[in-house]
């Protein structure tokens, strides 16, 4: 579940659908429910993602919640009925319940100060989001101060997206674009391009605008904003008693807001709402993914108050998968960074869920099998959770004979290796050419650059695919000993008017990758693609092995010892140290200049002074992403855990610390306020 917050709130490329996410986090609190003490640190108990290392940390003066979510009229109810039994019904039903469409878009959080926009940033973990103020500034949406009778301080809650009719058009002028790479690459012979559309769906389009570096970019693609709330503000007592009329006083302010609210007397009202739009959907001028409840009364949200992640007094009702028909043309496979072989459907484009779609995967041959889909037929797809398709099964009826069954091939379609299953009862099989097939180092090279690990933004597919395909480097150890004369060998990275000078995205990949070798150990322990270690795990990993040597040399039972790690984790670590030519990996990379550790030699330029201490960082701290406070006391000598214990040293303690800051004043352990922090790294 970490992974697949990670990769939808902060690489905007969900791995898994929102249904799916939501079944874990439902069977994960019938789980917490029964046993309590597993709930501390829960995705259950968090909001969001959290602030990603590419923009700076910015601290919401109020928290930013999510919200809960139901599923079925029932539940609705359920949640209703709470409501009113513990403030009443008569209280609530003299403001009504205000219902509005729930954008699918990107939480934005807004402060004024002196009526002028002084910072905007995204939703992060709730408490600490990231900063995005340069790129809002270009949203004509958003305006830039507020009129003379708004308050000093005025913190603005919304959603940023875009609308339909903008992100048709934004596709089709890449699409554009693409159409020649397509065009190209047939003239040349070349592989064509597997993706023709740039963008999935609208939300993925507005998050990634929004998280562009350069604001130019954000601003050539146009953005729109709605707002849906307030957090702190200054000097507005008495200003608005109920939700409704703080959206009419956002409107005064310029602020726009949402023209699909309503407020009604009844819960049958509040299903006519949610029924209504359900049938409406894709008609509006953005795409919504369920409706929002809220008790309009302010008074009455106080006193219901909220849980660690999500106010008491609203819910969003979230919309089933949407369900098409299209034909299965073909079933192709693609090979992961692991080597994993994982067949795929190619289907008719097929709109669904408010975008089109022709790819699915199938994950594995026993997954067709049991799907029942035979190449040819009319086939059930879903957009699971309005994100990931999903191909439920084949329409028999509609069978004229002509159709096939999908035979999963024996040789890798990359390298041409033997496929196999890796242990006798696997149900994926892989190509065990790991270090020489292509396909599985252009995505192991594309992985080395995602935010995830080294975050080397001009390391991505397209070029991970030149350096491979134009025989520059042999493997990934020889990523960092690229320079210009290799380049300008490939015509991809030179200029077409002038081939002996290389192009800035060249220049400025050789610049990233000279950065990028005093990286925290913990981005080099993700890059390296050892099964099961990503940033989840990578912190743990490093906080009892600081440095590659140490973390080779560990047994697996030592390994399998460590808070965090496991048996299954300890056992792919050693496997992956075994490998002659992963160590190889390892001695490039260093003779290369990167430091594959976080010890005193290794960072001479960093005082040590955390030496032989274990810190536990709770909460938010000011000024850094939860990784980056993590990654402070690592780089001062220190161990960072998750976890407090007697072998603890010091808990630092931000706003938001939960059971950990509880378990460390009864074992007496050194507390640290987070505003110290900086002076704790100072002088330990």
């Amino acid at each position: 579940m970490i992974q697949a917050r990670e990769d939808y709130y902060l690489r905007d490329a969900p791995t898994i659908s929102d249904g799916e996410f939501d079944d874990y986090v439902r069977e994960l609190e019938a789980i917490e429910a029964e046993y309590p003490q597993l709930s501390d640190g829960s995705p259950t108990q968090q909001v969001g993602g959290w602030a990603a290392a590419t923009f700076a940390p910015v601290t919401h003066l109020q928290q930013l919640l999510s919200l809960d979510n139901v599923f079925s009229e029932g539940e609705l109810r359920a949640w209703a009925e709470r409501a009113i039994k513990a403030v009443g019904e008569a209280a609530i039903a003299e403001a009504g319940w205000l219902c509005e469409v729930k954008i699918d878009g990107l939480a934005l959080d807004l402060v004024y100060r002196n009526r002028k926009l002084e910072s905007a940033a995204t939703r992060g973990d709730g408490v600490t989001g990231e900063d995005v103020t340069g790129n809002v500034r270009t949203i004509a949406a958003i305006p830039k101060t507020l009129p003379k009778d708004a308050p000093d301080v005025v913190e603005v809650r919304g959603e940023v997206f875009m609308k339909v009719a903008d992100f048709e058009a934004l596709n089709a002028a890449m699409g554009i674009e693409r159409e020649r790479d397509f065009a190209a690459a047939k003239a040349a012979g070349k592989d064509l391009p597997k993706k023709r559309y740039f963008f999935a769906n609208p939300r993925n389009a507005a998050a990634g605008s929004l998280r562009q570096k350069d604001p130019k970019i954000t601003a050539s693609r146009k953005l729109s904003f709605y707002c849906h709330g307030f957090g702190e503000v200054s000097s507005l007592d008495g200003a608005f008693d109920r939700q409704s009329d703080g959206y009419e006083l956002a409107a005064r302010w310029g602020l726009p807001t949402s023209p699909y609210t309503k407020v009604v007397a009844s819960l049958a009202e509040v299903w006519e709402f949610v029924q209504r739009y359900a049938e409406q959907r894709h008609s509006l001028e953005h795409e919504i993914d369920g409706v929002v409840v809220k008790i309009n009364d302010r008074a009455l949200q106080e006193t219901l108050g909220a849980t660690s992640r999500a106010p008491r007094w609203a819910v969003a009702y979230k919309y089933p998968p949407e369900e098409v028909t299209t034909k299965l043309l073909d079933i192709e496979v693609g090979v992961g960074r692991t080597g994993r072989v994982t067949p795929y459907a190619v289907m008719e484009p097929v709109r669904v869920a408010g975008s089109t779609v022709e790819h699915a995967t199938l994950h594995n041959e026993t997954e067709v099998r049991r799907k029942g889909v035979l190449i040819g037929d009319t086939v059930v797809l879903r957009k699971a959770g309005d994100v990931i398709p999903e191909v439920l099964g084949p329409v028999e009826s509609l069978r004229d004979g002509s159709e096939r069954e999908f035979t999963m091939p024996t040789h890798c379609p990359s390298c041409g290796a033997e496929l196999k299953p890796e242990k006798e009862d696997d149900l994926d099989i892989r190509c065990p050419n790991q270090r020489s097939c292509p396909a599985q180092l252009i995505e192991r090279l594309s992985y080395i650059g995602s935010r995830a690990a080294l975050d080397i933004e001009t390391l991505g597919e397209r070029t991970a695919t030149e350096l491979v395909r134009g025989g520059l480097l042999g493997d990934e150890g020889d990523l960092f000993n690229l320079d210009a004369a290799t380049l300008l060998r490939n015509p991809f990275f030179t200029l077409k008017d002038d081939p002996g000078k290389l192009t800035k995205p060249a220049e400025q990949l050789l610049d990233n990758l000279e950065a990028a070798k005093t990286s925290p150990f913990t981005r080099f322990l993700t890059a390296l693609s050892i099964r099961h270690i990503g940033k989840g795990t990578a912190p743990a990993v490093a906080a009892a092995f600081p440095s590659i040597t140490a973390l080779a040399a560990a047994s697996t039972a030592e390994l399998a010892a460590v808070e965090g790690v496991g048996p299954i984790l300890a056992e792919a670590i050693t496997e992956w140290f075994a490998e002659p030519w992963h160590r190889e990996i390892i001695a490039k990379w260093e003779a290369a200049g990167c430091i594959l550790a976080d010890s005193p030699s290794a960072r001479p330029d960093v005082e040590q002074t955390l030496a032989g201490m274990t810190v536990v960082v709770t909460g938010t701290v000011p000024g850094y992403t939860r990784d980056g406070a993590n990654e402070a006391v690592i780089a001062h000598g220190g161990k960072a855990t998750g976890s407090v214990s007697a072998k603890t040293d010091a808990v630092v303690v931000g706003e938001g610390a939960g059971s950990k800051y509880d378990k460390a004043v009864a074992l007496g352990i050194r507390i640290i306020p987070a505003a110290d922090f900086d002076e704790f790294l100072r002088a330990g």
